[in-house]
């Protein structure tokens, strides 16, 4: 038990423009609409967290600050913030799915643990296995002159992972793009494709051994998040390492997945497992079974990148690396004091007690769609 109590809770919706429209395989998405909860104990820590959700996905923000405000809260007032495993059980008992406000409640606990300690978020779930991981831009403008200059400008700031967001167009605008790539950079350029569920169960197998002839690292979630007898069956018979994203989003999943060998890699992102620590159990069980994991993001503020590379610093092994991009190379603008530090094409573990940011109180004003709610 410490000395702490949790005072106050608010929640911020903010909505960030995007610098470009992100088309996918579900949708297209131009901006960063997100729930921030601030959580500030009687002692005068105040801890951050974020539910970044997509709605063909996940979730809502609306939805996010809801379960937030009207269904948790009540529960977390006057308690010992440094209880989180209490805190994420009350809130599965509590609110039925909603991994994004559970991810966000988790996080503010853990930031506010970590400073009470002194110790980084990463250091309270298992330790910090690295500083800094490489980091991933994900290619997906419908006007893709326009991707290649946004390429070439990160290409000179040391970039050199890219993820192509392939099936919203047809097949050969993927293909022209991806033979583009391999003509300009050579096999200097890390590509991974990337569905979002993009193909037709019937088709897909087809449409994927085209793109085999690029080398991909691996593709990801070619079909829909149901479809996971076809997912194993795309694994089975392709030699491109195939990911699941969509179709893993916490332990009992992953554990299917690994049974029935769904993937050779598992997407690991914080909002659709419900938190760090959930994460790493998915982690844990993609390890045991010999499926590697890659540092997966939705659409998020620097906040939430935060918390992402704390946990990929966690993971023991990261080979694949990580996304965080976001707050950097796609939003006009984030809601952090300082910047998210990517420096030279890698995304650097923000050091300090918990998250190791802060978030800047004009900011959340200037982007707000609502009042908080108190």
């Amino acid at each position: 038990m410490s000395d702490h109590k949790i005072e106050q809770i608010r929640v911020h919706r903010i909505n960030i423009p995007a610098k470009a429209v992100h088309s996918h395989g579900s949708g297209d998405v131009a901006g960063i609409h997100v729930a921030i909860l601030e959580m500030t104990t009687d002692t005068g820590i105040t801890g951050w967290g974020e539910a970044s959700p997509w709605p063909v996905f996940t979730g809502t923000a609306e939805g996010c600050a809801a379960a937030l405000h009207v269904h948790l809260r009540p529960h977390l007032i006057g308690r010992d913030p440094v209880q989180v495993e209490k805190h994420m059980s009350m809130a599965d008992k509590i609110v039925v799915g909603h991994p994004e406000a559970k991810a966000a409640l988790e996080m503010a606990l853990l930031d506010i643990t970590g400073q009470i300690a002194g110790l980084s978020v990463c250091e309270l779930v298992g330790g910090r296995m690295r500083d800094d991981m490489g980091m991933s831009f994900s290619i997906a403008n419908p006007d893709f002159d326009k991707d290649l200059e946004d390429v070439a400008a990160m290409w000179a700031d040391g970039v050199r992972i890219f993820k192509f967001k392939t099936g919203f167009a047809d097949h050969r605008f993927d293909l022209m793009r991806l033979e583009k790539m391999r003509e300009i950079y050579g096999e200097e350029a890390d590509i991974r494709i990337d569905y979002n569920q993009g193909l037709a169960a019937y088709d897909a197998v087809r449409r994927v051994r085209d793109l085999e002839v690029f080398r991909p690292t691996f593709v990801e979630q070619p079909v829909k998040m149901h479809e996971r007898e076809v997912m194993a069956h795309i694994t089975h018979v392709i030699d491109a390492p195939i990911m699941a994203d969509e179709s893993v989003f916490d332990p009992r999943g992953a554990l299917y997945a690994a049974n029935i060998r769904m993937a050779d890699i598992f997407s690991l992102k914080i909002m659709k497992s419900g938190g760090i620590r959930r994460a790493l159990e998915v982690a844990a069980i993609a390890r045991a079974a010999g499926i590697e994991v890659y540092g997966g993001c939705m659409f998020e503020t620097g906040l939430a990148h935060a918390a992402g590379t704390h946990l990929m610093a966690a993971v023991p092994d990261l080979i694949l690396q990580c996304e965080f991009y976001m707050s950097t190379y796609y939003a006009q603008d984030d809601i952090l004091t300082e910047p998210f530090p990517v420096r030279n094409g890698r995304v650097h573990v923000p050091e300090g007690a918990g998250l190791g940011v802060r978030v800047d109180p004009e900011k959340l004003a200037k982007y707000a769609v609502a009042d908080p709610l108190n």
